[in-house]
C-alpha cells in the first residue's frame, strides 16, 4: 500500500473509531465539478473484526462501513454503516432534534457556514436532511447534506452532495424582481404551455395550459432555461436542428449498440498531484460540428421520417465519452406538447467520433401509447393566463451560469397550478 494512502486510512480508522473493524478493500476515485475542478476521492470499505472470514462479493455485511473522503482535505463526502448499525467506538452522540448541535457537528466535518452555505430542510425520525444555500437564498440545482441517527445518537449515515461554492464564485446582488414588474408577467404568460398529461385511473389524456419552469436573471432580461440545470453538470449548448435526406450512405453499416466500458484505475501519483480529469478538456468547434454528424447519422438510421424534428440541445464530456443530449420537437395535435418529451442520450466515441451507444425515453411514452385521445381545447392561452396569474410564483434562486462560470442570483417562475383546456377549471399540478 502506497504510504499516503496508508496515511489517510489510518487517519479514518482514528477518526471515525474503527478500531474493531479491518481494511476490506479500497480504491480512489476522481471526478469534476461544475467549476471545472478534479477532485480526488479514496473509498474504503471496512469490515467488523468478527467479520474476518466474510467470503460474499455480493454483499456487505452488517454493520460494515463504506467511507469516502477527500484526498487533500480528508474532509467526508459519505459515510455509511451498512444496515444502520455501527460498532464504531466513537463516543461521540448526537441528537438529531438538535438542529444547532447537528450544524455545529457538519460544520466540523465539512468546513461549510451553517445559514451561509447550507439551511436545514427536514426531519424525519432521526434521519435529517440540509440543502444548500448562499446567504439563505436557494440554490438550483441543491446540494445536500444528510444524516441518519440510530437511537443511541450514533452516526450511521452521512452524505454530502452539491457544490457549495465559494466565494469567488458566487454574483452576489439585492433581489430586484417582482411579478408586478411587466416584463416579468410578460415571461410568465409565455411560459404558459398547451401540454397532453396521461391520467393514469382513467387511461386518457387530458390537455391543460402549465407553467414551464424558468429562472429570469436579476435583470429582468436574460433567462437560464429549468432543464438545463436538471441534466448535466458541465456543458456545451448547442441547439442545432438536425435535418437529412433519407438515403442512408453506400456502405454504411447499420447501428449497433456496444457496451459501455469505463473503470478508470487511479494511480496514487495521479491523485497527490491532483492531475487534470480528462473530462475538464474544451470541446473544440470541429469536435462539436463531427458530433453532431455522428448524431445525424444515427438518426438518419433510426428515424429516418424525423428530419428536422430533432435537436441537439448540449455536449458535454462524462465517463470517456461526448455525450449529446438530443430532444424532438416535434409537437401532437392541437399544437400541445407531451409532458414526458422525447429525448435522446447519445455516447461518442472521442477518438473516432462514432456513435458507441444511445438511450431513450421510448419505453416511458409507449407506455401511454393505448391512452384515449384528449378533449378538444375550448380554452385559450389568454384565458388560461387570466385564470393563473394570481397564482404565479417568483422565488429568488442561484443559479449557475455555464457562461459566466459563477453563480447569479435569479428568480424562478413557476405556478403549482393549471387550467384544463376543455373546461377551464383550475387544478392542482398534483392532479394530473
Amino acid at each position: 500500500m502506497d504510504e499516503r494512502i496508508k496515511e489517510l486510512v489510518e487517519f479514518t480508522r482514528d477518526k471515525y473509531g474503527l478500531g474493531d473493524y479491518f481494511l476490506y478493500d479500497y480504491e480512489l476515485h476522481r471526478s469534476m465539478t461544475i467549476f471545472k475542478e478534479t477532485v480526488y476521492t479514496l473509498r474504503m470499505d471496512w469490515f467488523p473484526n468478527h467479520e474476518a472470514n466474510w467470503d460474499d462479493e455480493e454483499s456487505t455485511p452488517t454493520g460494515a462501513a463504506c467511507i469516502e473522503i477527500d484526498v487533500h482535505s480528508k474532509k467526508p463526502k459519505s459515510i455509511i454503516f451498512v444496515k444502520g448499525v455501527s460498532y464504531a467506538d466513537d463516543q461521540r452522540r448526537l441528537d438529531a432534534s438538535k438542529r444547532d448541535e447537528l450544524a455545529e457537528w457538519i460544520e466540523s466535518e465539512t468546513g461549510l457556514t451553517y445559514g451561509k452555505q447550507f439551511q436545514f430542510w427536514k426531519e424525519e425520525e432521526g434521519d435529517v436532511h440540509f440543502k444548500e444555500c448562499v446567504d439563505g437564498v436557494a440554490v438550483s440545482a441543491s446540494g445536500s447534506i444528510h444524516i441518519k441517527l440510530d437511537e443511541e445518537g450514533k452516526l450511521t449515515f452521512f452524505s454530502v452532495n452539491g457544490q457549495f461554492p465559494m466565494d469567488g464564485f458566487i454574483e452576489r446582488n439585492q433581489f430586484a424582481l417582482s411579478l408586478k414588474q411587466e416584463p416579468i408577467m410578460e415571461l410568465a404568460k409565455k411560459q404558459l404551455k398547451l401540454v397532453e398529461f396521461p391520467i393514469m385511473k382513467e387511461k386518457k389524456y387530458v390537455l391543460a395550459y402549465a407553467m414551464e419552469e424558468i429562472y429570469v436573471r436579476n435583470d429582468g432580461i436574460r433567462t437560464i432555461p429549468f432543464d438545463v440545470i436538471v441534466d448535466v453538470r458541465s456543458y456545451l449548448p448547442v441547439n442545432q436542428v438536425l435535418e437529412w435526406d433519407n438515403e442512408v450512405k453506400e456502405g454504411q453499416p447499420p447501428f449497433q449498440r456496444r457496451p459501455l466500458t469505463y473503470k478508470e484505475e487511479i494511480h496514487p501519483d495521479q491523485a497527490f498531484q491532483l492531475e487534470e480529469h480528462p473530462d475538464v478538456k474544451k470541446l473544440e468547434r470541429d469536435e462539436m460540428n463531427k458530433c453532431i454528424e455522428a448524431c445525424k447519422g444515427l438518426l438518419r438510421q433510426k428515424y429516418p421520417n424525423d428530419s428536422g424534428e430533432w435537436v441537439v440541445s448540449s455536449l458535454h464530456r462524462e465517463k470517456g465519452y461526448i455525450q449529446a443530449i438530443l430532444r424532438k420537437v416535434g409537437h401532437v395535435g392541437h399544437q400541445a406538447q407531451h409532458v414526458f418529451q422525447r429525448k435522446l442520450l447519445i455516447f461518442i466515441d472521442p477518438n473516432g467520433f462514432k456513435v458507441v451507444s444511445d438511450m431513450g425515453n421510448e419505453l416511458l411514452i409507449d407506455m401511454y401509447k393505448e391512452f384515449k385521445k384528449a378533449d378538444d381545447a375550448t380554452v385559450t392561452r389568454d384565458e388560461a393566463y387570466e385564470k393563473l396569474k394570481d397564482k404565479f410564483e417568483l422565488k429568488p434562486y442561484y443559479v449557475y451560469d455555464f457562461e459566466e462560470e459563477r453563480y447569479v442570483l435569479c428568480g424562478k417562475v413557476d405556478c403549482y397550478y393549471a387550467v384544463k383546456a376543455s373546461t377551464g377549471k383550475v387544478v392542482g399540478m398534483n392532479e394530473l
